[in-house]
């Protein structure tokens, strides 16, 4: 074997294991520093076109009523009103609630109002650690009543009517 081919052997043997010392690195920072929660985008609300109150169809007054509030973890005190629109809840910024919760998923769960429009169905996105509706895990849509603690890791959120 010529002197060449050995050299370049051996250069090739220095940058894979370069590369190889290059990805357990970056491993281990992204495991040392976690996940990176980005702030919320509030440019929506300010692009998004005025719609005409006497042109929506009007909400059941039960559903309109309700309110989701964060009992527990970092978002304690945190409210928002259930519509008749879906409601993701999750670590991701295209949630509507984003968690900055470790042990939630990105998509960790998913409010729906039914179909009656008086009431709201919970369901897991197949997160991770689960969630727990009052002392049972989620396995399956299930319904979400007022005062029903939903659990996400460690945030505890609650319907209120």
């Amino acid at each position: 074997m010529s002197e060449l081919t050995l050299t370049v052997l051996r250069l090739g043997l220095l940058v894979v294991l370069w590369l190889f010392v290059l990805a357990i690195v970056g491993v281990l920072r992204a495991d040392l520093l976690g996940t990176r929660v980005t702030a919320r985008r509030t440019d929506r609300a300010k692009a998004a076109p005025r719609r005409d109150p006497a042109a929506a169809p009007p909400e059941p007054a039960r559903a309109r009523r309700a309110t989701l509030v964060v009992t527990e973890g970092s978002l304690r005190g945190t409210t928002l009103t259930l519509g008749q629109s879906s409601m993701l809840i999750g670590r991701g910024s295209d949630c509507t609630l984003v968690l900055d919760d470790e042990y939630a998923s990105t998509k960790h769960v998913r409010i729906t109002p039914n179909a009656a429009g008086d009431g709201w169905t919970v369901e897991d996105l197949q997160s991770t650690n689960g969630s727990f509706l009052g002392r049972d895990r989620l396995t399956a849509p299930a319904p979400f009543e007022p005062g029903t603690p939903l659990r996400i890791g460690k945030t505890v959120l609650e319907l209120r009517r």
